[in-house]
């Protein structure tokens, strides 16, 4: 059912954004989303 998302997807979310958060925020944002990924990937090794 669910196959994954597209680089047209993908296209969409990014404008969406852009329009929400502005191009000087974008950036500010991935780099949030990105830590907090790297803190979760860490906590979920540390459990082990």
């Amino acid at each position: 059912m669910f196959r994954g998302i597209g680089t047209t997807e993908l296209v969409i979310i990014f404008v969406i954004l852009l329009v929400l958060f502005g191009g000087k925020k974008l950036p500010e944002l991935g780099r949030g989303i990105g830590d907090a990924i790297r803190e979760f990937k860490k906590s979920l090794k540390s459990k082990d």
